[in-house]
């Protein structure tokens, strides 16, 4: 994807095969908002009646499929991802992937720190209409449970951190404890989310420039 008609068209395609809008957020690794209105520019209306109902505040796509698609590539970067985790200790035991796109980097890097492998899925992903907060999330029962035990957890992307810090509070209310978070890229640039240490292979720093 190289602009935002490519995006808008991503968007739409997205929506047709009926995913929510907080899934296509995760598709397209950019905000809950700009997500909301890239559907609204896919679905016809022109840019007043878009932004009269959703306001896009500045954003960054980022396309990382390059990665995704090749699993030698995949493995490669979790290794990296592993690295940096790896200097938290060995008394960790279990990696949280938050899906979708950070399960299979998760089960990447639990294989390289040899710890057992869990998943969450985030509110976001039944989020369309309405407030979010009357959404919640879950772990998947076909991998690990937390069991009280501390662990690391695993995504793509950092945009507004939203995501990251409901999953560290719903470990916490499993009785477990994050140890770090780790993400192939931080739009924020955070050093911790709630007490937590985060690292990611690329931080993005945005330059407002004055005219």
């Amino acid at each position: 994807m190289k602009n935002v008609d490519d995006l808008i068209e991503s968007a739409a395609e997205l929506a047709e095969r009926g995913l929510s809008k907080g899934e296509i957020a995760d598709e397209l690794n950019v905000s809950r908002e700009t997500a909301s209105w890239l559907v609204e520019r896919g679905g016809g209306s022109d840019e007043s009646e878009a932004s009269a109902g959703t306001t896009a505040s500045a954003d960054i796509h980022v396309d990382w499929s390059a990665l995704g698609r090749d699993s030698t590539r995949l493995g490669y970067a979790a290794s990296a991802m592993a690295d940096l985790l790896a200097k938290q200790g060995e008394e960790v035991d279990l990696t949280v992937g938050i899906e979708k796109a950070g399960a299979p980097l998760a089960t990447a890097v639990a294989d390289r720190l040899d710890t057992d492998l869990g998943t969450y899925a985030p509110a976001k992903h039944q989020w369309d209409e309405g407030d979010i907060d009357e959404h919640g999330g879950g772990f998947s029962r076909n991998f690990a449970a937390i069991r009280n035990r501390d662990c690391y957890v695993v995504d793509d992307i950092i945009t507004s951190g939203t995501t990251m810090r409901e999953s560290i509070d719903a470990i916490r209310e499993q009785g477990g404890e994050p140890a770090a978070c780790v993400v192939l890229v931080d739009k924020m640039g955070y050093d911790a989310i709630d007490g937590v240490p985060v690292y990611s292979l690329v931080d993005v720093v945005r330059v407002d420039r004055d005219e």
